[in-house]
Formats: structure tokens, sequence, C-alpha cells
């Protein structure tokens, strides 16, 4: 990676279990014991061959932290899941739900997301404490179970956490969102080549830009009211804007926190600079279902981006 001013923080050896409060729709926290021993593995229906675990995925990504960054503090995977498949064991068919003891239920997650933290390597932008952190999602709904055994569907991602607020950033050389792969040997293999080939500073030093170029409330405004126009405005019209993968909901958030929020909102003349506007959307991006969350992470850095472009 292209060398950083960072800070360094002197190294422990200290495990703690980083902030989940990275996404928050429809998920629970969730520990790594859960998940190795209580939670079943899917398997390939038509070979009976085990589906990668949601264990190992955290697992191999883990190592692969620990192997790229050997001489940082590292901090223990934070897990959110959802969307809960649920079964009992043969032996209690017949039990009444409320009968059921725990030894005899079952349970995976068609929904994970996890995120870890490396809190030694940090930089500060307008006054945000900003931590690399590296993380990955997984959804079974987009396997098909019912085949033979294939390559599996994985995202992994590396960028940088906002611990005023953790809300994650992330952006285009920091995303595997399409990996493909038949093994966790192979997942770990490419997030090493993910994380060595992560442009931190050019990353850093955009948001260090953004922090510097403002709007005006009429600027706003009609940023929003264009954002609100996109989805009925004609097809060929939409090509002249950047494309938004945000719901009106998250939109809502955004304009609220464009008045309330205690660390974002706008200035007292009523303006707000592009890395305030970029945490208005990743803030509200924590309303997204895990698998959505990425994509629209991503999508928020792009469309902040074009819009420094024009005004620059």
């Amino acid at each position: 990676m292209e060398s950083v001013n960072y800070l360094i923080e002197p190294i422990t050896t200290s495990r703690v279990s980083s902030d989940h409060r990275f996404i928050s729709s429809n998920t629970q926290p969730v520990k790594m014991s859960h998940l190795l021993n209580d939670c079943v593995i899917p398997v390939f229906a038509r070979d009976n061959e085990p589906t990668i675990s949601n264990y190992e995925f955290v697992e191999a990504i883990y190592e692969s932290v620990l192997d790229v960054f050997d001489s940082e503090n590292v901090l223990s995977p934070a897990i959110r899941v959802s969307h809960p498949i649920k079964g009992r064991i043969p032996e209690a068919k017949h039990k009444a739900a409320k009968e059921l003891l725990d030894e005899e239920k079952t349970v995976y997650y068609e929904r994970m997301m996890f995120t870890i933290e490396i809190p030694s390597i940090y930089r500060d932008i307008n006054g945000n404490h900003l931590s690399l952190t590296v993380g990955g999602v997984r959804g079974y709904h987009q396997e098909n179970l019912y085949a033979r055994k294939n390559l599996q569907k994985f995202k992994v991602f590396v960028g940088f956490r906002n611990r005023v607020c953790c809300n994650m950033c992330v952006s285009t050389d920091g995303l595997l969102e399409n990996l493909r792969v038949s093994d966790a040997e192979s997942l770990k293999v490419q997030a090493t080549k993910l994380l060595l080939g992560y442009e931190s500073a050019e990353t850093l030093n955009m948001y260090e830009r953004w922090s510097k170029q403002s709007i005006s409330s009429q600027e706003f405004a009609q940023f929003l009211g264009i954002c609100r126009m996109l989805n009925h405005m004609p097809v060929e019209e939409q090509k002249s804007f950047p494309k938004l993968d945000f719901t009106d909901h998250q939109l809502n958030l955004v304009v609220d926190g464009y008045y309330n929020d205690k660390h974002f909102s706008r200035s007292a003349n009523g303006s707000i600079d592009m890395w305030r506007l970029y945490n208005l959307f990743t803030s509200a991006n924590k309303q997204s279902y895990i698998d959505r969350f990425l994509s629209r992470g991503l999508n928020a850095s792009n469309v902040i981006n074009n819009i420094y472009g024009y005004l620059d």
C-alpha cells in the first residue's frame, strides 16, 4: 500500500471486539462462538457437499488481516446477522414450539456482515477519527443450494470507519463485490490481495478534499430535489445524473441530519461541506439490509465525488 502519514498507537495484545453499530436495520449481533458451536452448515442438495460456513468466512478474512497487519493491533470481529433459518432435530419434530429445548433447535443465518477494526492505523479528517477496517458480507439467498456444489459468492471490503458515529466509508478500490470461490483458503488469498493493493492514501486524501468544499443551503435543496426526481425522470434524462441508490426514507434521514445531526449538520450560514454530507449518507446507509449495505456505501462515495468534481 502507498505510504500514508498515519498516527500509530502503541501496539497491545488485547483482542477487544469491534463496535457493532456499523449497521442496524433488521440485524442482531452475534459472537464467533455462536457461529461455530450453535449454527448448522447448509449443504448443496444435489451432492450433500457443505457450503463455506459463516464461521469459516469470518475466520479466513480475520487470518488474512492478521497476516497483512501482523505488527498492528487487530480487534476481534464484530458480527451482525439477519434472516435466521430455524429448524429442529428429528427427535423433536412432534414437540410444541414452546416445549423445545435449546439443544433441540437448529439455526443458521441467511445474511451476515462483519467488520474487523485495526485501531492502531488511523487518521483524523476534519476532526473525525477514522480507523482502518476490514469486513465482509455473505448472503445464502444468493446461492443455488438445490444444485451441486459450485463457486460461492462473497463480498469483502477494506475502508475506514468513522469512530465518531461508526459510519463505514467504502470506496471502489477497497471493495471486492462479486468474489466467487470454492473454499475458505481461496477467500483468504483474495482478501490478502485486496488488502495489499488498497490505495489508502488516495482515499484519505479524497476525504480531506471533500472537507474543504462546501455547498450552500440553496444548492443542498436543489441536490435533494434532483435526488427525489430521479426515479420519475425519463430514462434519457436520468443519464445526465449519477445513479442514486438510496430510498426516500434514507433521503429523509439525510435531510433530518442536515438540520439536526450533532456531528454533521449544516454550518451556521446553512452551508455543508462534502465530507459532512457524505457522512449523512453513510449514516442513513445503516438502515439498509445487509445485502445492500456495501453497494449503497459505494454509491454514496461516487455521488459525493461527482458533486465535488462538478464544484471543483
